[in-house]
């Protein structure tokens, strides 16, 4: 017999399979846009597992060469560099190529490797880029406690306001714990700051309201929720590291991009507009030949004429049109 699974009801959610239904959602985007693309750069370079930060090991994840053991309590100098390309030099690639298009992204910033680099965070802010949290750290957080989890949280949170000016609007783990969905708008709540969205999900094409366990006791009024504005593992670099499943060339990355972006730009057209969003890293896509592909991509954009936007401006418009209601997805 498999163990029952059990779960404090504090942290538990019910699933949810029917969404928006045949009918869709229209989300009725400013200027009647019949997309909203996100583009995402996840800044990790210095928050990831390293031997100098007592992890005990070097990053085994999204590396170029993922071959042989792990070096346990030996500095791994070929990963370090690795990671380093893409503050020192792959980021910066993105970063102009952006503000040449006029678009604005989401910086995914794990807190430590922004501390490490404050400019990128200073530089975000003054062009008008959304700074949103990516944890303290790019560890795994599924086998924290609760309170060392809430003191990570807390840790990103201050960090990246002390760096920015602002507490981040947005926040994705992408290695959270089966608690972090609730744990996260809990802190903010407890330091008196407010969480815009969260995006640990990939259930949808366009944002979702969900309730929060810990707001059952509240009246209608009183309860918040949280606006999820899902991610994607689809339209995502990381995949290029992904070996037998993932991108094999530039070329298919921007095919597959265009093909998402075509298909859901014809729906919008249809009167059920998305969103969509490009996962980047600055170690992966900030390589000249996989940036050529993005830059391929962008250019086909901004032809295009669609509306290109922050997760927090998406959120926003959608919360405009949407305001929460609890039980309701929109």
């Amino acid at each position: 017999m498999p163990p029952v699974y059990s779960c404090n009801p504090l942290y538990d959610y019910p699933r949810d399979f029917s969404g928006y239904g045949e009918a869709g959602l229209d989300p009725k985007w400013p200027n009647k846009a019949k997309i909203a693309v996100s583009f995402v750069i996840n800044y990790e370079e210095g928050g990831e597992r390293s031997v100098m930060s007592g992890d005990g090991m070097a990053e085994q994840n999204l590396r170029e060469n993922p071959a042989g053991p792990p070096r346990i309590n030996e500095r791994n100098l070929n990963v370090e560099s690795e990671y380093e390309y893409g503050s020192r030099a792959g980021f910066w690639r993105m970063f102009r190529m952006f503000n040449e298009y006029g678009m604005k992204f989401t910086l995914y910033a794990v807190a430590q490797a922004v501390e490490k680099q404050p400019e990128v965070a200073r530089r975000c802010v003054e062009m008008g880029h959304d700074v949103a949290s990516h944890a303290y750290r790019w560890i795994e957080y599924h086998d924290f406690s609760i309170e060392k989890e809430k003191e990570y949280i807390r840790k990103g949170i201050e960090s990246l306001k002390a760096l920015t000016g602002y507490a981040p609007r947005g926040w994705y783990y992408g290695c959270n714990s089966p608690h972090s969905r609730t744990l996260v708008p809990e802190v903010y709540e407890e330091l008196g700051e407010e969480l815009v969205w969260a995006s640990d999900t990939y259930a949808d094409d366009v944002p979702y309201w969900i309730d929060l366990p810990t707001e059952a006791s509240k009246s209608d009024e009183e309860a918040k929720g949280c606006l999820m504005v899902p991610y994607s593992y689809d339209c995502n670099d990381f995949k290029f590291h992904v070996i037998g499943s993932g991108f094999a060339d530039p070329d298919g990355f921007f095919a597959h991009l265009k093909n998402a972006f075509d298909v859901l730009y014809e729906e919008g057209e249809k009167g059920m507009p998305k969103r969509m969003t490009v996962g980047l890293h600055c170690r992966i896509a900030g390589r000249p030949g996989r940036f050529g592909a993005l830059k391929q991509f962008v250019d086909y954009l901004n032809k295009k004429g669609v509306w290109v936007a922050t997760r927090t401006e998406i959120a926003e418009a959608f919360k405009k049109e949407y305001p929460y209601k609890r039980g309701k997805l929109a």
